[in-house]
């Protein structure tokens, strides 16, 4: 996984290299590579923006590859474009929900299924996490590609919750058997992110409801979730 991601990432870079037309490059990161940290290094109330990093050692202690290969894969591509002068941007989302296009799932949307067939085991190492919809992933990558002054690392978040607080928001939303609780692995966290930066580029952000309700919606739709017994939506 770790050689995939750094070879895969530094593959297109020296593509886009080769091309003197080319203004700029949009990276997609993720999350992972800012909030997974000790609980002596998250401070309570953290507010992560940019220029925080998770922790190679705690990640590598949790056995949590995917971020150790995002964190890896970033890096290199920093170096790389300082040493070749291209102008790089990277979006870091967290959570992406919302409709699925492809009646075939991703690994995402297939964590999002298995939540609301009641499976425990992806969530509990997500632990306190944030959610986007992924309408607001896709317009942060247009509005980071096309803003003259766009630079550096953007944050794209709409909403940190804690998986308990999730799954009482989708209990009391979707007729699902989602799980009730959670054991917590990391300790107490109370980190949020701050997404300013994004913010100042024009992006608004949609609720944690409306990422769900589309995401419940589309799942519906591909048949991976049955349309019977509905509930009324309410906002929580």
């Amino acid at each position: 996984m770790l050689n995939s991601a750094i070879n895969g990432t530094m593959n297109v870079l020296r593509a886009c290299k080769k091309n003197p037309q080319l203004k700029r490059v949009v990276l997609t990161s993720s999350s992972s590579i800012v909030r997974i940290k000790s609980e002596a290094d998250l401070p309570p109330n953290a507010s992560l923006d940019e220029i925080s990093w998770s922790s190679i050692e705690f990640c590598e202690s949790l056995q949590i590859w995917y971020a150790v290969a995002k964190i890896l894969a970033e890096k290199a591509a920093w170096e790389f474009a300082r040493e070749n002068k291209i102008d790089l941007v990277t979006v870091i989302p967290t959570f992406v929900v919302g409709p699925n296009l492809s009646p075939d799932l991703g690994p995402t949307a297939s964590d999002v299924l298995g939540l609301l067939q009641g499976a425990t085991e992806k969530f509990t190492v997500y632990g306190r996490m944030g959610y986007v919809h992924i309408d607001d992933v896709a317009s942060c990558h247009i509005l980071t590609y096309e803003t003259p002054g766009a630079e550096g690392r953007y944050i794209c978040n709409s909403a940190v919750v804690n998986n308990n607080d999730l799954v009482a928001m989708l209990a009391a939303r979707f007729p699902y058997p989602v799980p009730k609780s959670f054991p917590n692995i990391y300790g107490e966290q109370t980190y949020d992110f701050n997404t300013s930066k994004a913010r100042a580029l024009g992006l608004e952000f949609k609720g944690i409801e409306e990422m769900f309700d589309d995401a419940v919606d589309s799942l519906r739709s591909h048949g991976h979730l049955p349309k019977s017994e509905i509930m009324p939506r309410t906002l929580i």
